[in-house]
């Protein structure tokens, strides 16, 4: 699925303690950014609906990635409260029941999208979970169930990315956590990581950036050179 704005490639994750410093990073980084992903640490802390609700008033993109996993009503009725909010894309971890659900319950604006093995998980970890299969099976199996239930698209490491490209069909979204720019290499607990430019190059049409972004010395001029790079892969 075509990505209308470019600069909408860029999904810029909060990871930070709570909504006054999710606020002054988004400041901070002014028009250099236009989606942000709010997740889990942040919903832990307070004000996290004021803060979606304030990030849609500064007409920003919003992802809210809380992986939902719960019965199918349970899960329908949050969807639909999300899309009520006016988020723009939400994460579901769940089967084929729960992502039917989550699918009917979207609306025509919210994007629903399909985790499908974290970015933080290798073959090991996968055993371990009792996942008998190759990652990039995985990956293409979720990608498939996702489609069908009439979900958007998935969550996907950028390595997972060239072969759903060439195997599922165009109009799933990909969403490419793990990124790490080239002058960033820190990978601390992501295990399958992929730059800016060879993302895009694979396929991924989203990536999602956020400690490289968050502790550079000037997270504003990160942000800038992570669209550059962006936009050299796409004119590659």
């Amino acid at each position: 699925m075509p990505v209308a704005d470019p600069k909408d490639r860029l999904i810029v994750a909060l990871d930070v303690p709570d909504a006054d410093a999710a606020r002054a990073l988004v400041r901070q980084l002014g028009d250099a950014a236009s989606f942000y992903k709010i997740g889990m640490e942040l919903s832990m802390a307070g004000g996290f609906f004021e803060l979606l609700d304030w990030l849609k008033a500064e007409r920003k993109k919003v992802f809210v990635d809380l992986k939902f996993f719960d019965i199918p009503e349970t899960v329908a009725r949050a969807v639909g409260n999300l899309a009520a909010r006016g988020a723009d894309f939400c994460t579901i971890h769940g089967n084929q029941s729960m992502m039917e659900a989550a699918a009917k319950a979207k609306g025509s604006h919210l994007k629903v999208l399909a985790v499908t093995a974290l970015t933080s998980l290798d073959r090991g970890d996968l055993d371990d979970l009792g996942f008998q299969c190759d990652v990039a099976d995985l990956v293409l199996s979720r990608a498939r169930r996702s489609l069908a239930s009439g979900c958007d698209g998935v969550i996907s490491s950028g390595m997972e990315v060239e072969r759903l490209r060439r195997e599922a069909p165009r109009e799933l979204i990909c969403v490419t956590p793990g990124i790490r720019p080239v002058e960033n290499r820190v990978v601390a607990d992501q295990k399958r990581v992929m730059t800016p430019g060879d993302a895009i190059r694979a396929g991924a049409d989203h990536l999602v950036i956020g400690r490289p972004i968050r502790d550079a010395a000037d997270p504003r001029a990160m942000t800038l050179a992570v669209h550059d790079e962006i936009a050299a892969a796409l004119r590659a």
